[in-house]
């Protein structure tokens, strides 16, 4: 592998208009994972926000507690919503959510009378969005308060999410709001203030308008509501915004995620650390290959759940991900990539519904985008990335290389400052992982059960995970897996250049 004690400057990977929409300054920024943690801060962040509440997201339900007690119960959303609105009516409460995933709720009689009620309160707007095409689904996840402050990441105010870092073993807390309890949660997000927030207000701005036809009020443009006790992990960095929409109604489309893995990929020199919830792009897994054809590759380690979410994503997802993975040990070193699943004490497996990358220790990445083709170009994603190549962002390697410790340790159930020295030692990823897995609180293989018929032919047409919405209506002889595949083959050919970062 590179040697990582060798001088090397290097060239930035994120490049305005080629893999990102808009490079601006963060004031302040700061990694939060899992659930528990985002919800009462989130709880926080809506107290403060003195004109504007902003929340776009895939899903929202109104029943959930941000901060549930012993048994699982608490304030709801909803109603905490409402109390906000009584407080200060003068602040605007805008809530943005895709469409077609809000039908299931006109069947829970509680959410529509919760609902009904948001209607009834002048300061909230409840709005849908159908603004894209057949067979898309808008999957950002974006907070925003007074148009200066933003968080943007994967985690989805939503039932079934809510968990601590712990991830404790039948955690009564862990209970949704049907009654049942639900499986270990892993997710991030990171919440950001500044010129950043200001983007990614424009963001939501240009997305409200879209959905409702109308624009969102223009507000004062003072004050910045960071909780005072709140340390971040970054200051003064500059962050690039990262997008996917599909073409729609005289909008072009927008591939900024899918390039941006892709760079990411041609760049890493050591390796890149990803925790997501689907590995289904056959472009990214070619591109993951042609680098371990080479002689001395980077290593790949990814963090996954052991199934997918749900008996249909089961069948597309998980049988794609094995023929993928099942190609990719081909190349010359393929045992450089591994993936694993986290465990509780207890063993059972932990849902990972995070969307983060780094590498090198030298880009973090956080957002919406999975590892599949929906996030490459159908539905609509948001990621937020630092990378250290950037001028402003020169000197905080470290806190990347903290943070991944910090995900690797909560994994693996040990000290950070033991994944630090291991890591030192072995300058390995792949390494220290094996030598610090056990039994109960840890990361396990993934077992790649093969798929059965059905599950192979649904993985190979890409027919729940389709490319773009074009290919959705394509015969299943001009799409596919192989197609994918052969597709980031060809751009890791053409852009061998990139990959020659300065050093």
């Amino acid at each position: 592998m590179s040697d990582p004690e060798r001088p090397q400057t290097l060239a930035p990977i994120v490049v305005e208009g080629r893999n990102c929409w808009r490079i601006e300054r963060a004031n302040k920024a700061r990694m939060i994972v899992d659930a528990a943690d985002y919800y009462a801060l989130l709880k926080r962040l809506m107290a403060g926000a003195k004109e504007r509440i902003l929340l776009i997201g895939w899903d929202f339900d109104p029943r959930i507690p941000l901060i549930p007690d012993e048994q699982g119960n608490g304030e709801s959303l909803g109603y905490y919503l409402l109390r906000l609105a009584k407080d200060q009516p003068k602040r605007d409460i805008d809530i943005l959510r895709w469409n077609f995933g809000g039908l299931k709720h006109l069947f829970v009689p509680s959410i529509v009378a919760m609902i009904l009620r948001w209607k009834m309160t002048r300061s909230i707007s409840f709005r849908l969005d159908s603004a894209h095409p057949v067979g898309c689904s808008h999957h950002q996840k974006v907070a925003v308060f007074d148009d200066h402050l933003a968080v943007c990441g994967g985690i989805d105010v939503s039932s079934t999410r809510w968990d601590t870092r712990d991830h404790i073993d039948d955690d009564p807390r862990r209970t949704g709001p049907d009654g049942n309890r639900y499986m270990p949660w892993h997710d991030s997000t990171m919440i950001l203030s500044g010129p950043i927030g200001t983007a990614l207000a424009e963001l939501g701005n240009e997305r409200w308008q879209r959905a409702t036809n109308k624009p969102l009020r223009d507000l004062s443009g003072t004050g910045e509501n960071w909780p005072d006790d709140l340390q971040a992990d970054f200051n003064d960095v500059d962050v690039a915004i990262s997008r996917t929409s599909a073409e729609y109604d005289g909008r072009e489309e927008v591939r900024e995620n899918e390039q941006l893995y892709l760079d990411m990929i041609a760049a890493a020199r050591r390796f890149i650390y990803f925790e997501n919830q689907y590995f289904t792009s056959g472009a990214i897994a070619a591109a993951i290959a042609a680098r371990l054809d080479e002689d001395d590759p980077p290593e790949f380690v990814m963090v996954m759940p052991k199934t997918a979410d749900g008996w249909l994503e089961q069948m597309a997802m998980d049988a794609a991900r094995v023929q993928l993975v099942r190609s990719i040990a081909k190349a010359r070193h393929g045992d450089r990539l591994k993936i694993y699943v986290p465990h509780t004490k207890g063993g059972d497996p932990i849902y990972v519904h995070a969307k983060t990358a780094i590498v090198d220790d030298r880009l973090l990445r956080i957002g919406s985008s999975n590892l599949n083709n929906r996030s490459m170009g159908l539905d609509s994603e948001c990621d937020v990335t630092i990378d250290t190549a950037l001028a402003a962002n020169k000197g905080v390697e470290p806190v990347i290389a903290r943070l991944r410790e910090s995900l690797m340790a909560e994994h693996l159930g040990v000290a950070e400052k033991d994944i630090a020295a291991t890591f030192e030692h072995s300058g390995s990823l792949i390494e220290t992982i094996e030598s610090m897995r056990g039994d109960g609180r840890s990361l396990e293989l993934l077992d790649l059960v093969a798929p059965g018929p059905l599950d192979e032919f649904i993985a190979d047409n890409e027919v729940l995970d389709p490319t773009s919405p074009d290919a959705m209506f394509e015969s299943f002889t001009e799409r596919g897996l192989k197609k994918s595949w052969h597709r980031g083959r060809h751009w890791m050919k053409r852009h061998r250049p990139f990959r020659r970062n300065k050093g």
